[in-house]
């Protein structure tokens, strides 16, 4: 029976371009997870959109001397054309700048406001008197108080993901002037995170199937207890707060950005002329949400957006948050402000789509921290994917094609070896099902070249091109059983290579249109006229020390 599956993935500030690390942790993921449930016949939407508010935006737009709807429109359309390059099959990529977004908003704003859990007070913010003005968090950096990291943001750490207050870093200084700031007091509004502390506990408690480093960072926080937060900020790039008398302050982007999942389902319905169309992946008790994002998004996952909804309405809260951790850059970080990064729309301009979601889902950070490097991605590519997975399917398909006419041969009496290997396909195919289900996409993909390396050996064992000249109806027999494991590894290779998945399809003769894949392992039918197979991955030398150089 089918299911509903809403797919989200963070909202990527419009500040930069999008480097390798934010594909690896959660754009790929998400976009494999999501082909395979649609593969499955389930009713799937994938949502996220561009981050265009906050104080990321506006620093980059001070730092070019432009508006920052100005430096919004460059890079929405740089993430769009990658999305568009590397195959991430959104259902909506939308912005926190549509009036949709802004109506849920300030409605979840009001409604949790009524409730008593948004109340206003007070505060002691950080104030620049060079800059004349208070400086939200972003403007702000120092040394974090838990792990010493010197260039802490005053919204967060980045070295040990820990949320915070400017006030709590340990030297403060502006980002604009570089003095160091004063505590000022300002009116703002806070989200009663004590109030939801007992709850969220509970529900996260439930978690099991939840990664452990998932469940253990949200548990370390609410064990630790919850502080309220402000969720308004002296600033006028953002979502209007809906009461008179604030018109120099907005909702911050932290509490706004999240509530972009639902807006977006709701966005979606409306193009899709069935406006109630959201209620299915948000009311029904059955439907399954997944939340795609890096570490050090997991507590505004796991525990600020479950804490709105249930502050809200009867929403379903998240059924899962499978949170990578970094991939990094030769044992680095990748850093958009420190632009120490491989940009993706860069990489992409080289190289094809299908090396890289194949370096990155067989590298994935899943539960540890990886490393990208020209070495390894040049290995990845040339030795597994070229040598292992290219050259057994070219040479299946060019040994038919010159020996059989062009076409599937007939399968005459299975021997033992046959049939291990037929069974080895749906063997594979449980392990592949499986794991992707609980989003192992890395131990998928090791399934899928498992499948290959067996079918290379069975080759070997059976070599046809020695049968062909004694026995040709136990060679045809030989290459129907191998076609057979390369189209098993068509449908499996969809979510993960939906580009070389289609054209091995053509290469087999099977019909395939890559927005309605079928998971169905499909057997040879014997004489269908085979098209003229080509390799379908190129081996490649890379300058390592000028890799994005042009040839």
């Amino acid at each position: 029976m089918s299911e509903n599956i809403l797919v989200a993935t963070a909202w990527p500030y419009t500040n930069n371009y999008l480097h390798l690390g934010h594909i690896a942790g959660c754009y790929l993921p998400a976009d494999i997870f999501a082909r395979y449930q649609r593969a499955r016949g389930n009713k799937v939407i994938m949502v996220s959109g561009s981050d265009q508010h906050g104080t990321p935006v506006t620093i980059a737009a001070e730092t070019e001397g432009v508006q920052p709807i100005d430096i919004v429109n460059k890079y929405r359309k740089n993430h769009l054309e990658v999305w568009e390059s590397l195959g991430i099959s959104y259902d909506l990529f939308t912005t926190t700048g549509t009036d949709n977004h802004i109506d849920t908003v300030q409605d979840i704003f009001t409604k949790l406001y009524n409730k008593g859990l948004i109340y206003k007070k007070n505060m002691t913010l950080l104030y620049s008197e060079i800059d004349n003005r208070f400086l939200a968090d972003r403007y702000v950096e120092g040394t974090c108080p838990d792990c010493n990291f010197e260039r802490a943001r005053g919204d967060q750490c980045d070295q040990c993901g820990k949320p915070m207050d400017a006030l709590e870093l340990i030297n403060p200084i502006s980002k604009l002037s570089g003095d160091t700031p004063i505590p000022k007091e300002s009116e703002h509004f806070f989200l009663k995170l004590s109030a939801l502390e007992q709850p969220l506990l509970d529900w996260i408690k439930k978690k099991d199937y939840w990664k452990p480093n998932v469940k253990n960072f949200s548990l370390k926080y609410l064990t630790e207890g919850l502080k309220d937060r402000a969720i308004t900020r002296d600033i006028e790039w953002g979502i209007p707060i809906p009461l008179e008398g604030y018109e120099t302050k907005r909702i911050y982007v932290w509490f706004e950005a999240v509530i972009g999942y639902l807006s977006a389902s709701k966005e979606w319905a409306q193009l899709q002329n069935e406006p109630d169309e959201w209620q299915k992946f948000w009311f029904d008790k059955n439907a399954r949400s997944y939340y795609f994002l890096g570490k050090d998004n997991i507590p505004f996952h796991t525990i600020i957006w479950p804490g709105i909804l249930l502050g809200y309405e009867n929403h379903n809260l998240p059924y899962d948050v499978p949170a990578n951790e970094y991939m990094n850059l030769s044992g680095g970080k990748f850093s958009k402000s420190e632009n120490r990064a491989v940009w993706t729309h860069e990489f992409l301009e080289k190289f094809s789509a299908d090396a890289l979601r194949y370096y990155i889902v067989s590298n994935m950070p899943e539960n540890s921290d990886s490393d990208f490097t020209w070495e390894e991605f040049l290995r990845r590519n040339n030795d597994e994917l070229v040598a292992t997975l290219g050259n057994l399917i070219h040479r299946i398909l060019t040994f038919t094609f010159r020996n059989f006419d062009s076409k599937i041969p007939e399968m005459q009496k299975l021997e033992s070896s046959d049939e291990k290997l037929i069974s080895e396909i749906f063997i594979t195919k449980e392990k592949v099902e499986s794991n992707l289900d609980i989003c192992k996409f890395r131990e998928s993909m090791r399934n899928i070249m498992n499948l290959a390396q067996n079918t290379n050996r069975y080759l070997d064992s059976e070599a046809p091109w020695h049968s062909i000249k004694t026995d040709k109806d136990r060679a045809g027999t030989t290459m129907w059983v191998s076609l057979y494991a390369i189209s098993a590894i068509k449908t499996f290779l969809y979510p993960f290579m939906p580009n070389a998945s289609l054209q091995l399809g053509n290469y087999l003769g099977i019909s395939s249109d890559i927005d309605k894949p079928n998971w169905e392992v499909q057997k040879p039918k014997s004489g269908t006229t085979l098209e003229t197979p080509l390799p379908l991955f190129k081996k490649l030398e890379i300058d390592i020390e000028n890799p994005l150089a042009d040839e």
